[in-house]
């Protein structure tokens, strides 16, 4: 009888550590995320003119369809 009893506990801790778990991940990625946002069209102009290069649209939309490439990888 207290075997079965153990059993349940053991299976409801497990499963509730597993949610627990998933929700502070999703919380730690969501300020990481507002602190950190990915790289945009805007972002990535203002890096190319800081690097000393003048940036056109076609050289800006090659980067960006590279780098989202890469991120589907």
């Amino acid at each position: 009888m207290e075997l079965w009893l153990a059993i349940v506990l053991i299976v409801v801790a497990l499963l509730a550590g597993v949610a627990l778990g998933f929700f502070i991940a999703r919380k730690y990625m969501m300020t990481y995320l507002k602190k950190n946002p990915p790289i945009n069209e805007q972002m990535l102009r203002m890096m190319m003119m800081q690097m000393g290069m003048k940036p056109s649209q076609k050289k800006i939309n090659q980067m960006m369809s590279a780098m989202n490439k890469q991120q589907g990888k």
